[in-house]
């Protein structure tokens, strides 16, 4: 599956959001399209160049307008409605649409339909969300990721930091604020409506294909959005290790422990030597658990063992897409797990119990029937 992931070190805003995935790959020639299939080629004109921020350069979308036209929250409505645009970036952009519109309602006390939404009479607005969604979607994206967002502190000129209006537009999204030493905004509300419709706010494990660089409006060094783009790699969060030291118990109860712990549902159990305090040799005993099971494994743990006390640590581990196969052999059937990386097939591991019965009733040296399911593993998916 193909994901984005916005690392918003320096903020968001629409125009960086544009910039960041052309840089990324998308094609520039689609914005063009937005602006004529949202029947504003009449008054908004693309300005598309390179620039540097400090070290980071990037590509920096301008949006601009020939006079003024003032349009409310219902006449912007109407235009989304109207483009021939493909229907999932319609959903996405009216949506993102009416989150700045309630907001703007909320703040300013009055209808969501007679707002009015930045200075170049919402055609910015506009040309924003539907140019970032057709951009996203173009390029294949199932779905979006974006990092901690900057929030300082302070005021600029007489408003609060971080903006009202973004603030309230990223309520309940899940988004996080990480506090910052900037006193400017960096989270503007079309940048924050963006996210707020389309992203989950962690980070996904993904294999990456391409990363954009959206250059922002202000000349400071470092002023860019990233954007990556990749294969998402299957992910479970959420893991807990469950870890202690024992120097007191011997390895053959070790090994029953370990037994009953996998027995008890532990996704994995390790013991590995060490050396502890006074020159003592002992044991450091992990326990890799799922978060429902966290409470049983720790006290069989602590019933079953000689431990005073457990480390709890929680974890992401990045898992391999996996599927068994059955081969041929001169011995006749064995499984094989294969291990995929993006859909493909990158190694085979023959099944342990199946190779050992192979083995057994032909008499065979195990690791011979091994190195045979392999080869026949790999000679079927192509690996050879």
């Amino acid at each position: 599956m193909t994901v984005a992931y916005f690392d918003c070190f320096a903020g968001i805003s629409g125009d960086m959001t544009l910039g960041a995935l052309i840089d990324a790959g998308a094609d520039a020639a689609r914005l063009d399209a937005t602006v004529e299939a949202l029947g504003l080629d009449a008054e908004v004109t693309i300005s598309i160049r390179r620039e540097q921020r400090g070290h980071a350069g990037g590509t920096r979308v301008v949006v601009s307008q020939s006079g003024r036209t003032e349009r409310t929250v219902a006449d912007l409505r109407a235009v989304i409605d109207k483009a021939h645009v493909p229907e999932p970036v319609k959903r996405s952009a009216s949506r993102a649409l009416n989150l700045l519109a309630t907001v703007e309602a909320q703040l300013h006390d009055h209808e969501p339909d007679t707002a009015h939404l930045h200075e170049l009479g919402g055609a910015d607005t506009l040309v924003d969300l539907v140019g970032a969604f057709w951009l996203i979607d173009s390029l294949g994206i199932s779905q979006v990721y974006a990092s901690p967002l900057p929030a300082p502190r302070g005021r600029a000129g007489d408003m609060p930091l971080p903006g009202p209006a973004s603030v309230r537009v990223l309520a309940g999204s899940g988004a996080v604020f990480e506090a910052t030493a900037e006193t400017r905004e960096l989270v503007t509300p079309t940048g924050a409506a963006i996210l707020a419709v389309s992203a989950k706010f962690q980070r996904p494990a993904l294999r990456l294909r391409s990363i954009g660089y959206g250059v922002g409006s202000r000349e400071t060094p470092g002023n860019v959005l990233a954007v990556w783009i990749g294969d998402e790699v299957s992910a479970e969060t959420g893991v807990t290790v469950i870890e202690t030291n024992i120097d007191d118990m011997a390895p053959n109860l070790l090994a029953a422990l370990t037994e009953d712990l996998m027995s008890a549902g532990a996704l994995d159990v390790t013991v590995t030597p060490a050396l502890m305090k006074k020159g003592r040799l002992g044991h450091l005993l992990a326990v890799m658990s799922t978060p429902d099971l966290v409470g049983a494994l720790t006290e069989l743990l602590l019933r079953r063992s000689s431990t005073l006390g457990v480390r709890l640590m929680p974890v992401q581990r990045v898992i391999a897409d996996r599927r068994v196969i059955e081969v041929e052999t001169p011995f006749g059937k064995a499984r094989v797990k294969v291990k995929e990386l993006g859909g493909t097939a990158v190694d085979a591991s023959p099944e342990y119990e199946d190779c050992r019965r192979i083995a057994r009733e032909h008499d065979l040296d195990l690791r011979e029937v091994m190195r045979i399911v392999a080869e026949a593993a790999r000679r079927e998916l192509g690996l050879v």
